[in-house]
């Protein structure tokens, strides 16, 4: 059977970092694995977790079979002091209960939208240094004993609980081609069963204010009107959305980053 790799990373699309990697990878993968790549921000290990935990998280209709991600948002910040020989975060291994396999880095969010999907997690002995470029130059090897079963680079079992952090509460999570921006209000949270649709909201970001109405989808609004609405993330427990219909949810509150904290006031 066919295994799939989808490798997500902080690379803009079409830039030279990506064809490197995706030549290094091909190099060391079999003919027959289909490989696809989606970039995030630089540095946005919030988005890398959301796409990992959508992706990997998706019904059986709607993934392959024999799924492999490769997350890389290296950003370096687990140290604040001038690191030796490009030191980076580990690569860790990490089995789902659905059967996908999650590799990477251990940065910020990057795992923890499958936090609490995670059957085993597992250091390996992917290099630490050496290499500003590690995603080219060590990870392939890893990858590619991955997808033949060969899984001899994993050392020690470690506890998804203690090492990975929680998704974060209450902010953007991810921010899509036309401004669309979802957030980690996500269905049964507080917060989310206390609205009506139809309702309108104070929905403040940063320093900016916005009224939005409540509506069950996204398109159940007038045009250049701002909902906030379940989205199509999070497949049978939605994420809910900033959407502006027309416009750009993420123009209408001045681009702020993903991981800022959302204010939803009742009170409008």
């Amino acid at each position: 059977m066919t295994s799939y790799l989808h490798l997500v990373c902080d690379y803009a699309p079409g830039d030279l970092a990506w064809a490197e990697v995706y030549s290094a990878f091909k190099a060391k993968l079999t003919e027959d694995v289909p490989l696809h790549m989606t970039s995030v921000h630089s540095f946005d290990t919030v988005s890398t977790g959301f796409v990992v935990g959508q992706l990997s998280s998706s019904g059986k209709d709607l993934k392959p079979e024999n799924l492999t991600i490769f997350a890389n948002c290296a950003p370096r910040k687990d140290l604040k002091v001038a690191r030796q020989n490009n030191e980076g975060e580990g690569l860790l291994y990490a089995s789902l209960k659905n059967g996908v396999h999650v590799i990477a880095v251990n940065s910020g969010y990057s795992m923890s939208f499958v936090r609490n999907e995670i059957m085993e997690l597992w250091s390996t002995d992917a290099e630490e240094f050496g290499s500003q470029f590690r995603s080219r130059d060590f990870f392939p090897r890893i990858i590619a004993q991955a997808m033949r079963g060969d899984f001899a680079f994993l050392k020690h079992k470690l506890n998804a609980q203690e090492v990975i952090p929680e998704v974060p509460q209450e902010v953007i999570a991810y921010v899509d081609s036309f401004g669309n921006m979802k957030t980690t209000f996500r269905d049964g949270h507080s917060t989310l069963s206390k609205l009506e649709p139809g309702q309108r909201v104070r929905v403040t970001i940063g320093s900016v204010i916005r009224a939005a109405t409540v509506a069950t989808g996204s398109f159940n609004v007038m045009e250049g009107d701002l909902a906030f609405a379940p989205g199509s993330s999070g497949h049978d427990k939605k994420y809910w959305e900033l959407f502006k219909r027309g416009g750009s949810a993420r123009d209408e509150f001045a681009h702020p980053a993903v991981g800022t904290k959302i204010e939803i006031d009742m009170t409008y």
